[in-house]
């Protein structure tokens, strides 16, 4: 045990129960200890894990919290010891109550839990006696007969028990000696006790030195002169109308205001019946207090009444006559408490902010209320507002916790006002009002969500790298790295779309961007998927769909299927001379690998040798005539169109037709092309892929029927000794409609017959053949009209 310090006791009291607050106890057993005042700050008390049975302080957050809030002992939480904080001082914290204890609590918040304990601060012998009046003036009759007492003012002493006054002495005399009077409470008081009797005319005064002295183990000492006067005699002492008076007074009372007026008669006369009034024995506080006037004996308040410090005086008053002679008389004063004070709040601890998904009754705050009046004016009640997801749980001696009583969703509100009031039940009602705001912290229960399910972006083909083609948006109702998203492009389940070689996006604002030059032609639409993430814990995603829709601009020029362009002999069409106005001559076939408007093909004459004598349709490429032929139109005609599409802006290709006027088609002198036998030019992929597609459905119509009426012509030509040549060279093989405009789908080479003695004008279609078949020579007898089969 150290020095000035008691052994820690546990002193099981009378009391142990159990108090409920999410599932912690509170524990009602109370561990005291002692320490003596002015110990030095830093003096060991304790050691409350050895005593208290409690472990893992800092991990509990204990702490120590005492009645009045003040930091008396400071709790180690390494080593459980209870230290003192800062030297104590008995007199300043308890005045002359005895014992002076102070409570405390220990407060250990994971699990909630109180424990109780008490300090006892013990006196040490710091204060000496003091004496009120520096000079004690008594007055008495020389009749006065020996073993009369005279009583004197006490000394007084801050120290209390055995450092308190214990004894007084005074100088030797032959008049008196000192008796010691019990005052109760270890209180004694001096009297002054005549041992002879007094002359005042052989002595008229004595002076005498009364000494007070402590118990302490050094005592300490205090001295007050006393004079003595001897008066003449005066047989009749004052005496008041009540020994006792007991009054009440408000603690509210105002300055100055009356208290009690208190009377005393005498019996004598003259200046032996004069009385005057005083206080006698009493504390400083009485005197601080009240005053007395010394003719009227009303007794007035010098200062403020306070109940919460003071709850009642005891006032001694004598009255003294012109002889000396006094009577005495107590007042007893009881203040009565008024409803003075407001409730206070205190928090010891505030959790804030907490996670929404924190379980029913957690501990947000501890907190106490105290009133320092008393009775009703000091009875609380304490109450939150209502519709809030949290509860008042009232633990132990005035400390209520706020725990949460539903589950809370930050999304929904992220911050609460909780004021706290706490009124007194007095008259008038007084309260106290305190808010405190509780954040709701954020937890991943969310996940990002898209603003629309889908997305569809247009972007314009032949677009340059890098373009900025569009964007997603996704929201978080979640905070902070919760709901920061992150964009990504899916991985696709086409494995003919490259998307990583033709989209990216931006991972933080979900912009697409075009990473090369898009091609209409090759690729009119395509979807993917993107996701968004969230940075929680766990991390929550979402999909969307993204479709992306190549628009087609004019970067084709029309292609002309028939006649070609390209050959290394021009194209010659034949014209019998006997044709009418609107023959067909023959008909330009084109297409564009365009779409819509951009592949709407029109045709136009810009040139020919003979003006007027051709023209040609618009919309659908014949060439026709426009008048009856004469002798006198040339035999050779050279004819310049223009094939030209709808696009913005058009794009045009122009197409050379030769024609050669005819008398009939069986003339010897009819010249015909000398077409090379050169290798067929490599055509553009796409058009041999289209011709593939539609050869496929139409071929084995078109050419059984033309192989059969040719081998008829051809048979019945060579029955007429007759010839049928074929020219030679490449003819495109991969016409399609790649526009929808009604050219021609699929070409072919066919064979000419001319009969040795039919007209110019008969033109016929024997059958199709390969492009590298030789010339076969045909006869017929009788032929057949190209509009027989309904060609135009």
């Amino acid at each position: 045990m150290e020095p000035g310090v008691m052994a820690a006791q546990h002193i099981r009291q009378v009391l142990l129960f159990f108090a409920f607050l999410g599932g912690s106890s509170v524990l009602s057993e109370t561990w005291s200890y002692s320490v003596a005042e002015e110990m030095e700050t830093g003096s060991s008390i304790a050691n409350i894990i050895k005593d208290m049975g409690v472990g893992d302080l800092a991990e509990r957050g204990a702490r120590v919290i005492f009645d009045d809030y003040q930091p008396y002992l400071r709790l180690e939480l390494e080593t459980g010891n209870l230290v003192l904080n800062k030297k104590l001082d008995r007199e300043e914290l308890c005045g002359t109550s005895e014992p002076c204890i102070l409570h405390f609590q220990v407060l250990l918040e994971n699990p909630f839990q109180f424990l109780q304990g008490e300090l006892l601060v013990e006196d040490i012998n710091d204060h000496p006696p003091t004496f009120l009046e520096k000079l004690i003036f008594l007055n008495i009759s020389e009749g006065a007969t020996p073993g009369t007492s005279f009583q004197m003012d006490n000394a007084q002493d801050l120290d209390v028990g055995m450092n308190g006054v214990q004894n007084y002495t005074i100088s030797p005399t032959t008049y008196f000696y000192l008796k010691l009077k019990d005052g109760g409470k270890g209180r004694k008081y001096p009297e002054l006790v005549l041992d002879e009797p007094l002359d005042r005319e052989k002595e008229p005064s004595v002076s005498l030195i009364l000494t007070a002295m402590d118990g302490g183990s050094l005592p300490r000492t205090a001295t007050a002169p006393i004079q003595v006067v001897v008066v003449d005699v005066n047989d009749n002492a004052p005496e008041f109308e009540r020994m006792l008076y007991e009054i009440q007074v408000p603690e509210n009372s105002p300055m100055d205001s009356l208290v009690i007026k208190v009377s005393a008669t005498d019996l004598d006369m003259g200046m032996n019946g004069e009385i005057s009034y005083s206080f006698s024995h009493v504390s400083r506080d009485v005197r601080k207090t009240f005053k007395i006037h010394p003719i009227s004996g009303e007794v007035h308040l010098k200062s403020f009444l306070n109940f919460e410090v003071t709850q009642s005086y005891t006032i001694n008053v004598q009255a003294v006559d012109g002889g000396g002679l006094s009577g005495k008389s107590v007042i007893i004063v009881q203040v009565i408490d008024v409803n003075d004070n407001r409730p206070e709040i205190v928090f010891t601890s505030l959790m804030s902010p907490i996670p929404e998904n924190s379980s029913s009754e957690m501990v947000v705050a501890v907190f106490r209320v105290r009133d320092q009046d008393a009775g009703d004016n000091g009875r609380m009640l304490c109450s939150i507002q209502d519709n809030l997801p949290f509860l008042l749980k009232p633990t132990f001696k005035n400390f209520y916790t706020l725990v949460t009583e539903n589950p809370l969703d930050r999304e929904s509100k992220a911050e609460y006002n909780i004021t706290i009031t706490v009124t007194d039940t007095g008259t008038p009602k007084l309260s106290t009002q305190h808010t405190l705001t509780v954040q709701v912290s954020d937890v991943n229960d969310n996940a990002p969500t898209f603003t629309q399910t889908s997305y569809t972006l247009f972007v314009q083909e032949n677009n340059s790298p890098a373009l900025h083609i569009g964007a997603i948006s996704a929201t978080d109702s979640d905070s902070g790295s919760n709901a920061h998203i992150t964009y990504s492009l899916l991985p696709t389940h086409d494995p003919q779309l490259a998307l990583p070689l033709l989209i990216s996006i931006n991972a933080d604002n979900g912009q697409l961007f075009a990473l090369r030059a898009l091609d209409y032609e090759a690729l009119q639409t395509f979807e993917f998927r993107v996701g968004v993430t969230d940075q929680g814990s766990p991390t929550l995603n979402s999909q969307a769909l993204v479709r992306v829709q190549v628009l087609d601009t004019n970067d084709n020029a029309p292609f002309v299927l028939y006649p070609l362009q390209n050959a290394s002999a021009p194209c010659t069409e034949m014209l019998p001379r006997a044709a009418e106005s609107g023959y067909l001559v023959t008909k330009v076939v084109a297409v564009d690998r365009d779409s819509g408007q951009n592949a709407w093909l029109s045709f136009q004459l810009l040139k020919a040798t003979e003006p007027g004598l051709f023209s040609v349709w618009a919309h659908n490429g014949e060439v026709r005539t426009s008048r009856l032929l004469s002798e006198r139109d040339a035999p050779k005609h050279r004819l310049l169109l223009m094939v030209k599409d709808n696009g913005d802006p058009p794009r045009s290709v122009s197409v050379t037709l030769h024609v050669l006027l005819v008398d009939g088609f069986s003339q010897p002198y009819l010249p015909l092309p000398e077409v090379a036998h050169e290798p067929a030019q490599d055509e553009d992929v796409v058009a041999l892929y289209l011709v593939i597609a539609l050869t496929s459905v139409s071929s084995l119509f078109l050419l059984s029927v033309l192989l059969f009426v040719g081998a008829r012509m051809c048979k019945r030509a060579r029955e007429a000794m007759g010839g049928c040549s074929v020219p030679e060279g490449h003819f495109p093989g991969h016409l399609m409609d790649f526009s929808g405009t009604g050219t021609l789908s699929q070409s072919y080479q066919y064979e000419v017959c001319l009969t040795g003695v039919s007209d110019t004008k008969d033109f016929w279609f024997l059958k199709s053949v390969s492009p590298n078949n030789e010339v076969m020579p045909c006869v017929e007898e009788n032929s057949t009209s190209v509009n027989d089969f309904g060609y135009d």
